[in-house]
């Protein structure tokens, strides 16, 4: 996707980004337009609670709707938010990308790190607790739920209560994984494609993957490219912004060295 067209993603969203600002958050937060909705975004429920859990609301912190994965057709993916519980943001650069679904039941809640990032096509339903740590990226077409939704009873008893999902930091999740009740995925991990994680994993930065989920790797580290890339952007900007500065103060020194030329002569 070119810059022009990202530019008019966001001029398209911009009708339902400030509706939705003004009717979810409280005005003086909303007027910073700190969430992004993309025009494709079906507003399902938006009656429960969005919250900053940060220091500094800024515009743009969160984008919802957005993005561009070639194996999908982002004009026909259509985003949803439904919301009847709370919705926490604990940090900014939140991306939510094109088709994914989020729902958060009454009573539910949903906590989102800094810099978590859905590629696509995935889905959260939240009925008790996620919560997902920071650094966390999310590929496409993965589901995530705290909850069986229907009630399983044995001896008149139930024997499915909902529980809570704690993804910490740094986690990566590949694609089409499904991470059920219960599941606590430790920092620096890596989920294989296509793995059903449930119950709770103690070791930081492994490769898990199967079904049912196992540790297949320890002592692993990894990293994002699309990360990498906004890095070398930043470092490449900053390296332009050195040149210039430097370019000004050769310009500079070559005005003052004129002038003090002439200072020198007229004295």
């Amino acid at each position: 996707m070119n810059q022009f067209d990202r530019i008019f993603e966001y001029m398209c969203g911009l009708p339902k980004t400030i509706y939705f600002n003004l009717k979810c958050l409280p005005f003086l937060q909303a007027i910073k337009l700190p969430i992004f909705i993309s025009h494709r975004v079906i507003l399902a429920s938006i009656q429960g609670k969005f919250v900053f859990d940060c220091d500094n609301v800024k515009t743009g912190m969160i984008k919802i709707g957005f993005g561009y994965v070639g194996i999908f057709d982002r004009y026909r993916s259509r985003s949803i938010i439904e919301n009847s519980g709370t919705l926490v943001f604990r940090g900014g650069n939140i991306n939510i990308g094109h088709g994914s679904k989020i729902s958060v039941s009454p009573g539910g809640c949903l906590s989102l790190g800094r810099n978590f990032d859905i590629t696509a096509e995935s889905q959260i339903c939240a009925k008790k607790l996620i919560h997902i740590g920071e650094n966390v990226l999310m590929s496409w077409q993965c589901l995530v739920m705290d909850t069986d939704w229907h009630s399983i009873y044995f001896d008149g008893t139930k024997v499915n209560e909902d529980m809570a999902i704690d993804i910490e930091d740094n986690v990566w999740v590949g694609c089409r994984s499904t991470i059920l009740k219960g599941a606590v995925i430790p920092k620096g991990c890596v989920i294989g494609a296509n793995s059903n994680v449930v119950g709770v994993f103690a070791e930081n930065n492994c490769i898990i993957a199967g079904n049912p989920a196992r540790i297949v790797k320890k002592h692993i580290t990894w990293k994002s490219n699309m990360r990498i890339k906004s890095e070398n952007k930043k470092a490449a900007g900053l390296r332009l912004r050195d040149i210039s500065n430097i370019g000004l103060v050769l310009k500079q020194s070559k005005v003052a060295g004129i002038f003090g030329f002439f200072d020198a002569h007229e004295s």
